[in-house]
């Protein structure tokens, strides 16, 4: 740290091999991509969407996840209808309801049958529940200690809603920070489930298709901007992405963002930040401000929208790039990308 550049370093000096944060979603994620995997695709500069627009037929989206949960049945969910939930979102982040999945499974030698079925079972029901019907898919079997149960991926078609095109460079100066629910269940869930923690008593994954609430946000049209759902990195990695893409400053107040009591509890045990923890079930939405009452209400018309809040706004003046929170003691510091892996293996 010096006078003129008062930042301390990360705590990080490169590696040379892959790191379980390079799949965290966050600053890590960004490396990754940016430095390997962009360039062998000869991948174009730009905003790094949810999902694609297919070539030649702008209102066709694409995307495709792969999920890798560990375990594999939490309260709230499952790999199942979270690989489901996952896909359709990331259709609906560009605006597009689903039209078609495809699903493939690697399964572990060894895996019950009985753990088998109940996953897929649960993954048909998810479908079935969002209106999207599963047409293609592909199964692999690998060795004992080769995975770890069962990995799923899925690839979603979804068709655009019309009027809307809401892109990760779309946020503008003046916008409406809206947030559909609380944050933090997801990974709670997931790690107290796992780590025999016992908060998963009290909580459960948000896991949920969040299609229908696009559909009650068609009516902004064009002042729809940006949408994203904050699943890996959280809260803090999905403003930073639209704050980056769309090159605009982005500010938000701690006290408006809804975190639940055992969420926050479990947090502060294990010294996590609740803004960073992966979510499955809510959005935020970048709208112009003159449609903010609208657009909350929208939201709310729905359950998956009922705890939506205005929790920021994009400032007209302001550092571009940069998100900021305003904290409980009237003072602003700066929410970065987080770096690494805080919560491996929860989507």
């Amino acid at each position: 740290m010096n006078a003129m550049n008062p930042v301390c370093p990360a705590p990080y000096t490169g590696s040379d091999r892959v790191l379980l944060g390079h799949g965290a979603g966050g600053r890590l994620t960004a490396e990754l991509l940016d430095s390997l995997v962009l360039p062998a695709y000869d991948g174009q500069s730009g905003p790094l969407e949810d999902a694609a627009l297919l070539p030649g037929l702008p209102e066709l989206v694409v995307s495709t996840d792969s999920f890798v949960v560990s375990p594999l049945f939490f309260p709230g969910g499952d790999i199942g209808s979270l690989a489901v939930h996952g896909t359709v979102n990331d259709l609906a982040m560009r605006g597009a309801e689903p039209v078609a999945l495809s699903v493939a499974l690697i399964v572990e030698e060894g895996l019950p049958l009985d753990e088998l079925r109940a996953v897929l079972t649960s993954l048909g029901r998810a479908a079935r529940e969002a209106g999207v019907p599963v047409i293609t898919g592909d199964t692999k079997v690998v060795g004992r200690g080769a995975a770890d149960k069962v990995f799923i991926n899925t690839t979603g078609i979804g068709r655009r809603i019309p009027g809307l095109s809401p892109s990760a460079a779309g946020a503008r100066p003046g916008d409406a920070l809206l947030l559909s629910g609380p944050v933090g269940l997801h990974g709670t869930t997931v790690l107290s489930t796992r780590e025999g923690l016992g908060f998963e008593a009290d909580i459960a994954s948000d896991s949920q298709p969040l299609h229908r609430l696009v559909r009650a946000l068609a009516p902004l049209g064009a002042d729809l901007h940006a949408l994203r759902d904050p699943t890996r990195g959280g809260l803090a990695s999905a403003l930073n992405e639209i704050a980056r893409d769309s090159r605009v400053p982005v500010e938000f107040a701690e006290d408006a963002v809804p975190v639940p009591q055992p969420v926050a509890s479990a947090c502060e045990l294990l010294g996590l930040d609740p803004l960073v923890v992966a979510n499955e079930g809510c959005l935020v939405a970048f709208v112009a401000p003159a449609r903010a009452d609208e657009a909350l209400a929208a939201l709310r018309s729905l359950p998956e929208g009922a705890a939506a809040v205005r929790i920021g706004e994009v400032p007209r003046t302001g550092e571009p790039g940069r998100v900021t929170v305003r904290t409980l003691v009237g003072a602003r510091r700066v929410v970065d990308l987080p770096l690494g892996e805080l919560l491996p293996r929860i989507c």
